[in-house]
């Protein structure tokens, strides 16, 4: 038995949607599940070196947290990874790899678990569900976790919605991230969090790409997390002026997407984004990356 399962890398927040709001990308993380006498991990390619190549390594925790849930042992298996999502960068690498476990483990053992039960299952290891959501299901989603369980709706992106992504060299662990926000907010940030957020969500649910530019302003994560990611705030302020209709640090950074026209050519906005690493003495890639429309696939089963 060899079955194959891809994950996409996602973003999360999209600005003011922190925590509740995500879309998926097309870049992967892969596995390839064999049925053997013995497990063995095999982590492929120079994006994966130095990951664990036993069973600490996270992709097989996360297929075990499957196998604890429905309380049965995981056959051995041969587990090769691959990815093409830059990890600590903000595009969702560990909640396309938990995702990416679950499903292979609930694969192994018969499809025990549905979409609901393994979309919260997820949620709730990783924390919030804006990332792995996406990861999931595809697409956007806006989606809560409370006591109760996980619930979101899944969007579909509006026709012409395209995603310039800016990636620099270099990592941001989530925990330093976080680490820098404030523990309590005033009651004027607050409702301008709600408001935008709600505004964001209709406004992608309803194919109004006009409200994206003011929809997407956030006073809860991004000015807090700026001085560590170099060029945000110019990207933030600038990348309008340069086709962009809108922009966001993705998940905790320091990629940080910009929203375009696929009608529209988006030269100008590359350029805006390589002068704005280059002013600040940083490495990267801007891309074009469509979105995903079918989260996580299982083929070969």
């Amino acid at each position: 038995m060899t079955f194959t399962v891809r994950a996409p890398a996602s973003s999360a927040n999209l600005g003011p949607g922190f925590d509740s709001l995500g879309l998926s990308l097309s870049l992967f993380t892969t596995l390839r599940v064999t049925r053997q006498a013995r497990t063995e991990i095999v982590p492929l390619g120079t994006d994966l070196a130095g990951t664990p190549a036993d069973e600490s390594n996270y992709i097989y925790r996360a297929m075990q947290i499957t196998a604890r849930r429905v309380g049965r042992e995981l056959p051995p298996v041969r587990v090769e990874i691959e990815t093409d999502i830059p990890l600590a960068r903000g595009l969702g690498s560990s909640a396309a790899a938990l995702v990416a476990g679950l499903v292979a483990a609930n694969v192994l053992l018969g499809e025990p678990l549905g979409a609901d039960e393994l979309l919260d299952m997820a949620a709730r290891e990783e924390g919030h569900a804006d990332n792995v959501a996406p990861a999931l299901m595809g697409g956007i989603a806006v989606a809560t976790l409370d006591k109760v369980g996980t619930h979101f709706v899944r969007l579909a992106p509006p026709e012409h919605l395209g995603v310039t992504v800016l990636i620099p060299d270099f990592e941001l662990s989530t925990s330093k991230a976080r680490a820098v926000l404030p523990t309590e907010y005033s009651r004027a940030d607050t409702v301008h969090a709600l408001s935008h957020a709600a505004l964001l969500a209709a406004a992608l649910a309803t194919g109004r790409l006009d409200l994206l530019r003011h929809a997407m302003q956030d006073y809860v994560h991004q000015i807090w997390r700026a001085p560590l990611v170099p060029g945000l705030t110019d990207v933030l302020e600038g990348a309008t002026a340069h086709g962009a209709l809108g922009a966001a640090l993705s998940g905790a950074g320091p990629t940080v997407l910009c929203f375009h026209d696929t009608r529209e050519d988006t030269g100008d906005l590359h350029d805006f984004l390589s002068g704005v690493m280059r002013r600040n003495g940083l490495d990267g890639r801007v891309l074009n990356l469509p979105i995903d429309l079918q989260g996580v696939q299982v083929s070969g089963s």
